[in-house]
């Protein structure tokens, strides 16, 4: 007899999502009363009769069967972000961009269409106009404020459509459901990179998302310290994602795993402290003289604040703000060289603060971006809010030239 091998469930979120947070991925009970689940190094699982070997082979993502598709170490790791999303299954990915690809290449073949958002994330508009554009699949960028109206772009071949939801550089938040809709009604599938908000604060299921991507470089391992993507799917698009992933081999070590596991036990008071934080730092930043605008998905004026009102939860510790003028370089690098806190670096969601000027006209085709001065983006990390406060203080004070 075969012996019997247990596959990932995910079973439904039972409590808050704080208490997911803590629970999801774990089973003490099945590990002799340990409170983590083991780290698994393990490229070859070991079948025990050809019945077993074939078994397995014919079910290779409903458990162990080869390292490359996962261990028990990385199906907690799945299990909890898809019990946090609210999807079928998740899937593990080497990094956010891994998880973008698998899941645009799993539904885009060539002679295919894509609608892309037009404030998505740098590296995303690459992916598009460098692979997918060599396989033959066309992109269009559209406006993130274009909601329902995008059905006017969508195509028989329109395969995908893609949000971000706010845009993690210009914020505007999106109409989801409405374009959820939209892409259903045309035949395509609906993908959203959840990154900013996460399952705590958006829950991309409940809005009509088919697939949703996460960053877990960002908030979920919050250190600063693994990278790391996650894909959640509906069971109806779970397989085939899960094959081109399998396929892409771009897949997280054990370890990488675990420490998103660990990080991710602490995300519910971590996202707070950033939120709380950076709502602080938005509103002080507001009252300066140097700022023209404050974008941050929480204030009225930000574009699409409506859908955040209606759609989240709450907002992370990532925004941006709108200088009055274009500064000349060298007031740029007095400001931003000797800030002691707010550090330069492309990321966000670990728990030191970051700064970042940044231009948006590079990045956007389909909607225009006009804006009377520099935007720098803010990702507010764990620190003491007076100290940040003081940090920014005094490089505007060098911005100015004080």
């Amino acid at each position: 007899m075969a012996r019997k091998t247990k596959k990932p469930a995910t079973p439904k979120a039972a409590y808050a999502p704080a208490t997911e947070v803590i629970a999801a991925g774990r089973d003490p009970k099945a590990q002799g009363g340990m409170v983590n689940p083991p780290v698994y190094h393990a490229s070859t699982v070991i079948f025990e009769s050809l019945e077993e070997l074939e078994a397995r082979t014919a079910h290779p993502f409903d458990g162990a069967y080869y390292g490359r598709y996962g261990t028990p170490t990385t199906f907690a790791f799945e299990d909890a972000v898809a019990r946090l999303e609210g999807g079928h299954r998740s899937i593990a990915c080497a990094s956010g961009l891994a998880a973008i690809g698998a899941s645009l290449m799993a539904f885009l073949d060539a002679g295919d269409h894509l609608l892309m958002v037009d404030s998505a994330y740098s590296p995303t508009r690459k992916y598009c106009e460098i692979v997918l554009k060599g396989f033959g699949v066309e992109t269009t960028y559209y406006d993130p404020l274009a909601g329902a109206e995008i059905s006017h772009l969508l195509r028989p071949e329109t395969k995908v459509v893609f949000a971000e939801s706010p845009g993690s550089l210009t914020f505007e938040v999106q109409d989801v459901p409405a374009i959820a809709a939209a892409a259903h009604h045309g035949g395509a599938v609906m993908i959203l990179d959840n990154s900013w908000a996460t399952p705590l604060y958006f829950q991309p299921f409940a809005h009509g998302v088919d697939v949703s991507i996460q960053a877990a470089t960002k908030y979920l391992v919050g250190h600063s310290d693994v990278m790391m993507g996650a894909i959640t799917t509906t069971e109806e698009h779970f397989r085939r994602v899960r094959v081109m992933a399998a396929m892409l081999g771009a897949v997280p070590g054990p370890d990488d795993c675990y420490l998103a596991l660990r990080g991710m036990r602490t995300l519910a008071v971590r996202l707070e402290r950033h939120q709380q934080t950076a709502l602080e730092l938005a509103r002080w930043c507001a009252e300066r003289a140097e700022v023209a605008a404050v974008l941050h998905p929480a204030f009225a004026d930000c574009p699409g604040h409506e859908f955040w009102r209606r759609d989240f939860k709450g907002s992370s510790g990532l925004f941006s703000i709108i200088l009055r003028k274009h500064y000349p370089k060298p007031a740029l690098a007095a400001m931003l060289d000797h800030m002691t806190l707010f550090k330069m670096g492309y990321s966000w969601g670990g728990f030191e603060s970051l700064i970042l000027p940044a231009d948006p006209t590079m990045f956007r085709t389909a909607s225009a971006w006009r804006a009377p001065g520099t935007l720098i983006r803010l990702h507010a990390g764990l620190e003491d809010l007076g100290d940040l406060i003081a940090d920014l203080e005094a490089g505007f004070a060098r911005l100015s030239g004080k």
